[in-house]
């Protein structure tokens, strides 16, 4: 289905945080933080502002930060903007144990051993992925307040393997999304409201909503998101940052309150392209108890960074929807001058027409989802001994609770889910071979058909207004559902604003194709330099 139909159709901070965030600024820094209770309509003064990972590095190699500095540099600008001042409300959760994991790869780096780019790097991470230590998963749900997780995800222990500093968790659209028709994004019971960086009455699109949020507003140098129709590429576009959706298998899903086996995926969300090709390659890998990241064997690499090439783009043929997107005339007038970028980056544009076969499968995709959510869901449940036992629980839970987990919308989508069947039902596994197979097919034959290396197009529009009451309301410009509904890999960059507000560009192509994509957002982002810093102005009006 469409975007917008799966926002509307599937849904779419502690006493704890706030004693630790103000134990961190009583801490002792080596540089000025950002000031609390601020309006940065104005210049931004953190001095980590808009750093990359390989900056981050070549400071922490120089002697000029260690990895204990950046971290509270990082905990103070958590404090400052999201917490006070703007209140953007990203960050659900700090881990308490974010100082200690950077003294120890402090220690490390002065022994002589660097496990690699993110040793050392401060990294968010979305509040529906195991972390085994103090912090909770409860993909923002008071539900499963307390939940916390005996384990780390597979890719969170890949994280630390990695080096990485865990510094907490992110607010979600409650439930991934996949709770009520009228949902408002980047709203959760346990954290409340996530808000654009840009323009605070405005939504961060979801449900990788505070991932985004986070990037964007450099609370972080790095965010992992998840996403199952448009989850981390709809708040990367909205948010104004690059967010990679990978290729379903690329990434394991162990750990991860599940959506859909089918289609979902963690990925990585930075503010360049170079930033999220550094985290992509380091959580790649075989997992035995996700079986599909098996097709990944000779697939994957550990190291993307060598698909950074700013020629990317010549020879290339990128297809391009041949009805314009929507019928805004700014987005018209953004796509336009991309278009012209790439042409003259060599690149072929190609007109083609695919998206009304693509947009044909959205009923069999929410059939899908339906299915595989109670499926996933009640397994994860039971697996991981959450306070709940199963999706039946939680459902009753929040009609017992109605006050305090649905103040503003309800809970029809997980209603929903609960009257569905098994996996063995003729209903699901005709959806399944319409939707899944029926979109690969789709996208294949394009490429095939006119000799494509990817297709291409605005990822979105600009973000809506927050709406609490009568949920979202976004626009007519979505392409997230064509490598959605196929498991293909999916990046998006900044192309421009419209309303002072971001706006993304996508392109996908066929599974495992990973450099490719790396490679072409590359090469338009370095063309272009579309990035801007936000501003956190009060309201558009």
């Amino acid at each position: 289905m469409k975007r917008r139909n799966f926002i509307a159709n599937t849904a779419l901070a502690t006493t704890a945080i706030g004693t630790f965030l103000q134990a961190c600024t009583n801490q002792k820094s080596s540089s000025t933080t950002t000031k609390n209770n601020m309006e940065l309509e104005g210049e931004d003064d953190f001095e980590l502002l808009e750093t990359s990972i390989a900056d981050l590095q070549q400071q922490m190699e120089a002697g000029k930060y260690s990895a204990v500095q950046i971290t509270q540099l990082y905990l103070n600008r958590i404090n400052a903007v999201d917490k006070n001042g703007p209140t953007l409300g990203a960050v659900i959760e700090i881990n308490p144990d974010a100082l200690i994991i950077a003294s120890a790869m402090d220690a490390e780096r002065k022994a002589g051993n660097i496990r690699g780019p993110l040793h050392g790097i401060p990294v968010l991470i979305k509040d529906n992925i195991n972390s085994g230590d103090a912090m909770q998963t409860t993909a923002g749900s008071l539900a499963l307040a307390g939940n916390k997780a005996k384990n780390d995800a597979f890719i969170i222990q890949k994280l630390r393997d990695a080096g990485a500093v865990l510094l907490g968790k992110t607010n979600l659209s409650e439930w991934a999304n996949f709770r009520s028709s009228q949902s408002c994004s980047g709203w959760s019971s346990r954290g409340g409201q996530t808000r654009s960086p840009y323009i605070l009455d405005h939504n961060p699109c979801g449900s990788s909503s505070g991932s985004g949020v986070a990037v964007a507003a450099n609370l972080c140098a790095v965010a992992i998101g998840t996403e199952t129709d448009g989850s981390i590429v709809c708040p990367a576009a909205v948010a104004g940052i690059v967010g990679l959706k990978p290729t379903v298998g690329l990434w394991s899903r162990t750990g991860i309150i599940p959506i859909s086996h089918t289609q979902d995926t963690a990925g990585p969300m930075g503010r360049t392209v170079a930033d999220v090709a550094a985290l992509l390659g380091l959580l790649t890998g075989e997992d035995a108890t996700d079986s599909i990241t098996a097709n990944s064997k000779g697939k994957a690499f550990t190291d993307y960074r060598k698909y950074l090439d700013k020629d990317a783009l010549k020879g290339k043929r990128i297809g391009v929807e041949k009805k314009l997107p929507g019928s805004n005339h700014l987005l018209h007038a953004i796509q336009k001058e991309v278009l012209q970028q790439l042409t003259q980056l060599g690149a072929t544009v190609v007109e083609i027409e695919y998206l009304d076969k693509i947009n044909a499968l959205g009923d069999a995709e929410y059939q899908v989802l339906q299915y595989e959510f109670k499926d996933g869901v009640n397994k994860y449940l039971q697996q991981n001994q959450a306070p709940v036992a199963s999706l039946a629980e939680v459902i009753a839970f929040n009609k017992a609770n109605e006050d305090k987990a649905m103040p503003y919308f309800k809970q029809d989508t997980l209603e929903k889910c609960e009257a569905k069947g098994g996996l063995n039902s003729k209903e699901y596994l005709v959806a399944l071979k319409k939707s899944h197979e029926g979109g690969k097919k789709v996208i294949d034959d394009a490429l095939k058909l006119h000799q494509l290396d990817a297709i291409a197009g605005l990822t979105m529009g600009p973000s809506c207004s927050i709406d609490m009451i009568y949920g979202d309301r976004w626009g007519d410009v979505f392409l997230t559902q064509p490598a959605a509904i196929s498991g293909y890999p999916h990046i998006t960059v900044p192309c421009g604003t419209a309303y002072h507000l971001p706006v993304g560009w996508s392109f996908f192509s066929t599974a495992y194709t990973e450099p490719l994509l790396i490679g072409l957002g590359y090469a338009y982002e370095q063309a272009s330099k579309k990035r801007k810093v936000p501003a956190f102005k009060k309201a558009f009006f």
